[in-house]
């Protein structure tokens, strides 16, 4: 690996073969690799593993948040582990090449993760070639690399089309349920949604038709939604937001219950007037203490963002609710006297703690009053 800095680490490959270049962050999240991977929120990064045995439990074809992974490739401190699981599939190693995940084991990854917490992400290049090293082809790729401030990734993770989400939670035996007598329709706008994002909106009692991220709002409107879901996604939301920000405002303004998270959370707050911006650090992992501010209750939450809603913008008329217990920052908005509400971080986990679910029940709630 091979930081714009000139740094040079060396270790061994694994996955894919390749070159890989992007923002190189890292995530705390004891479980869950594959659907960390997975997650398009990842677009335009290289994720560095802190917890050293990746790979224990193997890969499935159910643990995914999509279909094919955008994050740009990977760093671990020891070798992938050999998996030892009865829901596995096949190994790490043999997914990480499937879906062109290019990596490297061996790193020190601790020291790794001061420098980033000290120095902030640096961009860099993971080079996997057993058939000789082109240092310099790294350290030129690294350096070109533009980084993710002005970058709208959304569109490059989005679908191309609407489509209808049926599969609900899944269950020990069971595998995932399917949607039972619905009694909501939610609209799901996609700049980079998680499949279990779809589940839960599901398991609440919604019929979930998702639209590109390009979508208007008289695309969105033209479903005859009863709520409008705002999805996660990767890159800058001020980037995204040229376009989302309008589709926003109109749902907002035909009173349709709206809810976001995380991307959608960042661009909500965009389309009510505040401002966004880069992250030190960001926040990635799945042991987060997020505090309620109308409850005072702590829930411990799943994170992945590299951008937040700046406090001193936000407008008359909009309250916030949630704050991070590790820098204060903003982890959730609500619109006084609309049915409208976001959170910055991960209420359907995968992986992480279920603490914040009752969420998806709370924009349930919203849309069964709107219709009572």
């Amino acid at each position: 690996m091979v930081l714009a800095d000139g740094s040079v680490f060396k270790g061994q490959g694994i996955g894919a073969r390749g070159l890989a270049v992007g923002e190189v962050c890292f995530n705390t999240a004891m479980t869950g690799y594959q659907e960390i991977l997975s997650d398009p929120s990842y677009a335009g990064q290289i994720i560095t593993f802190t917890f050293p045995h990746i790979g224990n439990v193997g890969a499935n074809g159910e643990d995914r948040e999509s279909i094919n992974p955008a994050a740009r490739g990977l760093i671990l401190r020891a070798p992938i582990t050999q998996s030892s699981n009865w829901r596995a599939a096949e190994g790490l190693d043999a997914w990480l090449e499937r879906a062109g995940l290019v990596g490297i084991a061996g790193l020190d990854t601790r020291a790794l993760t001061r420098r980033i917490r000290d120095l902030g992400a640096p961009n860099g290049a993971v080079l996997h070639a057993p058939e000789g090293l082109d240092l310099d082809r790294a350290a030129a790729a690294a350096r070109g690399f533009p980084g993710l401030e002005g970058l709208d990734l959304a569109k490059d993770v989005s679908c191309t089309q609407a489509y209808r989400w049926t599969a609900g939670g899944w269950n020990w035996g069971e595998g995932f349920a399917e949607a039972k007598a619905p009694r909501f329709h939610v609209v799901a706008v996609d700049y980079g949604v998680k499949h279990n994002i779809l589940r839960s909106l599901v398991d609440v009692g919604c019929r979930v038709t998702v639209l590109p991220a390009q979508s208007s709002a008289a695309e969105v409107l033209r479903q005859a939604p009863d709520g409008v879901f705002l999805s996660n996604g990767p890159g800058d939301p001020a980037a995204t937001g040229r376009y989302a920000v309008p589709t926003i405002r109109g749902v907002i303004d035909a009173g349709v219950p709206l809810f976001g998270i995380c991307l959608g959370h960042q661009m909500l707050a965009l389309a009510l007037g505040a401002r966004t911006a880069k992250m030190h650090l960001g926040h990635r992992g799945a042991n987060h203490p997020v505090k309620d501010l109308d409850t005072g209750k702590v829930e411990i939450t799943s994170q992945n963002h590299g951008f937040a809603v700046v406090p001193d913008s936000i407008p008359a008329g909009v309250t916030v609710t949630h704050r991070s217990l590790f820098d204060g920052s903003i982890e959730g908005l609500r619109v006084e006297g609309k049915p409208v509400f976001s959170v910055q971080y991960h209420p359907e986990a995968s992986p992480g703690p279920k603490d914040s679910a009752y969420l998806f029940r709370r924009f349930a709630a919203l849309m069964e009053r709107r219709h009572a």
